[in-house]
């Protein structure tokens, strides 16, 4: 489960509704969702908020480091609440559903020097592909 709520509220985040409807719709495990999926469980929540409230409050989060946009594919992106626990994603090719995984090892070190073309690398963005149980069951 993130803790994007207790975080934003240890930043002393204003918490408006709409702010507070968002951060819940994005709290949880393996959460990754497009804004307008964001909107469409808000607004069940919250009927008046609207999209473009959705969309700043996202690019607020991002900003602010407490969200990560992930964009994996060609399709929408998507927010993900596990912003402060490194992983890496997996992806299915055929529905798109994503999972965090967090592998043994250390993909920064993991790069052979004769790899690294005089780059200082900073950080690694691992995605792994393949069918979800769903979808390979169909």
């Amino acid at each position: 489960m993130s803790d994007l709520l207790d975080r934003l509220r240890g930043r002393g985040w204003r918490l408006t509704s709409q702010r507070r409807v968002v951060a819940e719709v994005l709290d949880g495990e393996h959460v990754h969702l497009t804004a307008d999926e964001v909107h469409a469980r808000a607004v069940v929540k919250l009927p008046e908020i609207s999209r473009a409230t959705v969309y700043n409050t996202l690019g607020e989060l991002v900003s602010l480091g407490e969200v990560l946009e992930v964009s994996t594919d060609h399709r929408a992106k998507r927010y993900d609440p596990n912003a402060h626990r490194p992983h890496h994603h997996l992806v299915c090719s055929h529905c798109g559903a994503i999972r965090d995984v967090h592998p043994t090892g250390d993909p920064l070190t993991d790069l052979p020097d004769t790899e690294r073309f005089g780059f200082a690398v900073s950080d690694v963005e691992v995605t792994y592909r393949g069918l979800c149980p769903e979808c390979a069951s169909a």
